[in-house]
């Protein structure tokens, strides 16, 4: 867990169940709260003018969702919304800045963490900007691991689906099926029961 949840509670956070497809926040909708997800996973999306889906990250549990828009004033450039059953814990904007205020050393592991982030958005802008679909593919894949901490190969199975994987890597689906079963050969990944692992 990024923050633990009896100290979210001891400043006034709540749990809150959601069901598949929930809608916690719109695009354009003002930060209000700090959000962790206790069970399930939540996904960042937008549409293009296409209507394409587009994912930004899958937060699984343990991780924060957008905390970053707390530290500034604007709006939600994505939508945060439920892939599955989901409990989260919420805490007011202002009791979330009281609580970083009263305990700097949370208030460093949120620091820590937003750079970690933003280190690897940028490596993901740098794979995404690649016109070869195996680089797009693996930096996709590493930056999901990157969330865990886990170093041995083939330790992560990668909670997407290919059209999930298509959609952040901006690739067609069946364009990732090709290129998750070449770097599946090229030994990259393992793929156990239609699941990938890295």
């Amino acid at each position: 867990m990024l923050i633990s949840p009896e100290l979210l509670k001891k400043y006034g956070a709540e749990t809150e169940d959601f069901e598949p497809s929930h809608i916690i926040f719109n695009e354009g909708d003002i930060p209000k709260y700090y959000y962790q997800v206790l069970e399930g996973r939540i996904k960042l999306n937008n549409y293009n003018e296409d209507g394409k889906e587009l994912i930004f990250a899958i937060l699984d549990k343990g991780l924060s969702v957008c905390e970053l828009l707390l530290f500034i004033d604007k709006t939600y450039p994505v939508n945060a919304i439920t892939f599955e059953k989901c409990t989260v814990i919420k805490l007011p904007k202002l009791s979330f800045e009281k609580m970083l205020d009263e305990n700097p050393a949370v208030s460093r592991d949120i620091n820590k963490f937003l750079s970690e982030r933003l280190y690897y958005k940028y490596i993901m802008l740098e794979n995404n900007s690649s016109l070869r679909p195996d680089v797009r593919v693996q930096g996709a894949l590493d930056y999901y691991k990157s969330y865990t901490g886990k170093t041995e190969k083939f330790s992560y199975e990668i909670p997407l689906t290919r059209q999930q994987l298509a959609s952040l890597t901006a690739l067609r689906v069946e364009t990732v099926i090709r290129t998750v079963k070449k770097l599946e050969k090229e030994g990259a990944l393992k793929i156990v029961n239609r699941k990938i692992f890295v």
